[in-house]
């Protein structure tokens, strides 16, 4: 009998917890907590934006990169891919972000007997001389992206009396070496007609 009553007590407790509301959900609290995280997300992101903005006129100096104009002959090469951005050279984390060159983007390069186009749709376009050129090498990284290691085309050039150093990947890595090799023969070439 006492294993019956035992038993009885027991499916009326759980008749009892089933028989009892959920938790009313404290709404203001939980808006507030929503509102505070986004206004702080918003701020986190006005002082990314003022930092770049800061960056961008700290470099104001470095003169506008020459527009492409197309019309620099027969193409040496090509290459199709990404562009990740400039940085003083030897300083793989000192990003220029004046004149657009921090942003990010896809990329054509064309290589021609005037220089190098940098066609980037959806950013400012540029042309690099070719008496500006000077060395091409196979690195691992530039500000905001790291691969493995030859992963990235890295193109040293002089621009307003400041080098920099515009890094490259493209879309068949295996071009990279090949890209090196012709940059730099250009660039030996030109050396030796000064």
């Amino acid at each position: 009998m006492t294993t019956l009553t035992t038993i009885a007590a027991g499916i009326e407790i759980l008749a009892a917890d089933e028989r009892k509301s959920a938790e009313v959900t404290d709404w203001a609290a939980r808006i507030g907590w929503v509102v505070g995280l986004l206004l702080f997300v918003a701020l986190v992101y006005w002082l990314m934006r003022q930092g770049w903005k800061w960056r961008g006129s700290l470099q104001s100096d470095l003169p506008e990169p020459a527009p492409v104009t197309g019309d620099g002959g027969t193409p040496l090469a090509v290459l199709e891919g990404r562009y990740h951005g400039s940085t003083t050279a030897g300083q793989w984390l000192d990003r220029i972000v004046a004149h657009g060159l921090g942003v990010r983007s896809r990329v054509e390069l064309t290589l021609t007997e005037a220089g190098l186009d940098v066609v980037r749709p959806g950013a400012r376009d540029f042309h690099i001389p070719r008496a500006a050129l000077r060395e091409a090498r196979l690195d691992k990284g530039i500000a905001g992206k790291v691969l493995a290691e030859g992963g990235l085309l890295v193109l040293t050039w002089e621009h307003g009396g400041t080098l920099i150093d515009s890094g490259f990947r493209s879309d068949r890595a295996a071009e990279h070496n090949d890209w090196v090799a012709t940059l730099n023969n250009l660039i030996t070439t030109t050396e030796g007609a000064r």
